[in-house]
């Protein structure tokens, strides 16, 4: 079969997978959603051998250790994504959501309700626990989802989808409601992208090469991040060990992920006592550190930074280190850089902790946090599907309600335009 007629066949399948979804009730979907936990755990060795497989491969294609340590299926992995498949059953159902009505002159009633997307294509690289994000939560919010994961995680893709899918059919749910495309040639994707009324939402979750080539080429509407260029600024009234811990978490906690912490700022006036015992700390974790001309003023034997460096989204340990004269050129700089993914401030000076909220223009904004908590998960919302950096549907963590859409309802008694 050629590869553009399976992806439109699978398409296809996924449509009218969608179009029964419409009538299933909450406790069918939960119902699927915990089966499919279940029999994760069941099948949690079949899933791990597929996985040894793709591993290996990665290493003997020489793969990048981020890649690699994105693409690694764990016991302690495997179990959270059964945790989060329950998490997303136990969460309320978006589905049929009245937002609210309000009456008009002529008595007519006006509304809202949130209703499905449709399919949603989730084209994605190396990371085989998205296979059961986007599953679960597309499922819940009553979309059918089409996945095209890439070469390197070809195995354990399958071995995951064989599990949803049957545990899908056993509770009512069409199991073509999880559609997967098996073809690894890429051309899969440039058709898939391609699919104007049959594929509703494209989801790409991967390097930025992966999401600009969608992006330029799709004729379906695309949410997405280029790359997590993420800033953590200690301020001058920052609590200084507090700072250390929240920075060391950014960086170095899991630094192969687009909310790792990429450059610090540190003030000017707190610079001197703040980076020394900092950047030893990052050393003895293993970080490379490229210090602007003022931080290598105050600790000898850095790298120099570059300005190209300040653009980039290493997912390794490496961070770009610079002392800002203040937080407007903090703000400037996370302007003129940053991915508009998330930012930090570390301080307790609630003036300028709430001018960083309103100036900083990123997806998430955090104020003596992690930038590793922009995450679905951590925020409440149940696994997600992605991070988004789009101004239009969604933005930041995408859970349940950002994979719904919103149509207008009217309830009326005969009322007739004059």
């Amino acid at each position: 079969m050629q590869i553009r007629q399976l992806v439109v066949e699978k398409a296809k399948s996924a449509k009218d997978a969608s179009r029964r979804l419409l009538s299933l009730g909450t406790d069918v979907k939960n119902r699927a959603l915990l089966r499919m936990a279940d029999y994760i755990l069941e099948q949690r060795e079949a899933i791990k051998e597929a996985n040894q497989r793709d591993v290996e491969y990665a290493k003997d294609r020489g793969l990048s250790r981020a890649l690699i340590d994105r693409l690694t299926l764990t016991d302690k992995r495997i179990e959270e994504m059964a945790g989060a498949l329950r998490e997303v059953a136990s969460l309320p159902d978006p589905v049929g959501e009245i937002i609210r009505m309000w009456q008009r002159p002529n008595g007519m009633m006006v509304g809202r309700m949130r209703v499905p997307i449709g399919v949603i294509g989730i084209i994605y690289e190396a990371r085989p626990n998205v296979t059961v994000e986007a599953t679960s939560l597309c499922l819940k919010a009553g979309n059918a989802v089409l996945l095209r994961g890439g070469s390197e995680a070809i195995n354990s893709n399958l071995a995951i989808v064989q599990v949803l899918r049957q545990a899908a059919s056993e509770s009512g749910v069409p199991e073509d409601a999880i559609s997967f495309i098996d073809v690894t040639d890429r051309t899969a994707i440039m058709e898939m992208i391609k699919l104007e009324g049959l594929v509703d939402l494209v989801i790409p979750r991967g390097g930025e090469g992966l999401i600009r080539t969608v992006t330029e080429n799709s004729k379906v509407p695309v949410l997405k991040h280029y790359k997590g260029v993420c800033h953590v600024f200690v301020d001058r009234d920052a609590d200084l060990n507090m700072a250390k811990k929240i920075c060391l978490n950014a960086k170095v906690q899991r630094p192969g992920t687009c909310n790792a912490m990429e450059t610090l700022l540190v003030d000017e006036p707190v610079a001197e006592r703040f980076l020394p015992e900092m950047i030893q700390v990052f050393r003895d974790h293993g970080v490379r550190i490229k210090g602007c001309e003022r931080t290598r003023t105050i600790v000898g034997g850095l790298e120099e930074v570059k300005e190209e460096d300040y653009f980039q989204e290493y997912l390794d340990l490496v961070l770009n280190v610079r002392v800002v004269r203040d937080m407007e050129e903090a703000i400037e700089h996370i302007s003129r850089y940053g991915s508009g993914h998330t930012d930090a401030i570390v301080t307790q000076n609630y003036q300028r902790a709430m001018q960083f909220l309103r100036e900083v223009d990123s997806s998430a904004v955090m104020v003596n946090a992690s930038t590793r908590l922009n995450d679905g998960g951590q925020f409440g919302l149940g696994a997600e599907i992605g991070i988004s950096t789009d101004k239009v549907h969604a933005r930041g963590p995408m859970g349940l309600e950002e994979l719904t859409i919103t149509k207008f309802i009217v309830l009326g008694n005969g009322q007739l335009r004059q």
